[in-house]
């Protein structure tokens, strides 16, 4: 009796240690996943937020080139592409501007009115050509409004230059309206098409990272559910059958430990 009770209280103060230690084990791993997650969570917080700010500014970004290239880029009526021969430039008249010079401060000059006139090659209609639709809204009497400034001789010089380069390269392609709701061609447009195009890639672009971002983000945290989930099928089939076990092997060192004393 003696041997057995002493072989039993070796036996369970061996196993009140071997169960501290493996019980701190297991709060030192349960503390270091904590730990990792923690980390995670606030990583995948960080790339959420930079994929909603990559959205957000995106969409600031088609809004402001919605209203501003997109929308000119629409309501113009010149959509279409033609040969123009120039017929004749000169200029016909001085005209009125003003110019800034200074906080509240304006002063008057002037500069010399361009009138080109050219044959669309598609209908061999004579139309006056403008340079684009800025200066159609300016003054649809001139090809080109120069900035207004106080040297008027320099003016004159520039808008002189336009007349003598459009006289030497007498084919120019030009834009029309086939509607024919204006009688003027343009010789370039504000916006056109590749500028259009070139402008939208770039939030596009944002747009996209910004969506696949979030889209790895959430698939991830997806992921790391399902092998959460799959890690804890396996540990509640798998514990039952271990604890089993474990308590043959406990009982058959109590069995032998009987044995031995008697």
């Amino acid at each position: 009796m003696f041997l057995w009770a002493g072989s039993k209280g070796a036996q369970g103060s061996g196993s009140e240690r071997s169960r501290t230690f493996y019980q701190k084990i297991r709060e030192y791993d349960i503390l270091e996943k904590r730990r990792t997650v923690t980390a995670l969570k606030a990583g995948e917080d960080r790339a959420i937020l930079l994929g909603l700010s990559m959205i957000l500014f995106s969409a600031m970004t088609y809004f402001v080139l919605g209203i501003t290239m997109v929308r000119s880029y629409s309501d113009s009526v010149w959509t279409e592409e033609s040969n123009c021969t120039v017929v004749n430039s000169s200029v016909v008249a001085d005209i009125n501007c003003s110019y800034s010079c200074g906080s509240e401060c304006r002063k008057s000059s002037r500069y010399p009115c361009l009138q080109v006139y050219v044959s669309l090659d598609s209908t061999g209609k004579v139309h006056r050509m403008l340079y684009n639709e800025e200066a159609h809204e300016a003054n649809s009497e001139c090809f080109y409004i120069p900035k207004c400034r106080k040297d008027q001789t320099l003016m004159h010089t520039i808008v002189m230059n336009i007349s003598e380069r459009l006289k030497t390269h007498q084919q120019v392609l030009c834009y029309f309206d086939p509607s024919e709701q204006q009688d003027s061609v343009l010789l370039t447009r504000l916006y056109g098409r590749g500028a259009i195009i070139s402008s939208l890639l770039w939030p596009t672009c944002t747009l996209v990272g910004g969506t696949l971002i979030i889209a790895m983000v959430k698939l991830t945290q997806y992921l790391s559910f399902m092998c959460e989930q799959i890690s804890r099928i396996k540990r509640t089939g798998l514990y039952p059958l271990t604890g089993a076990s474990h308590s043959r092997e406990c009982k058959r060192n109590f069995n032998g430990n009987i044995q031995d004393g008697v």
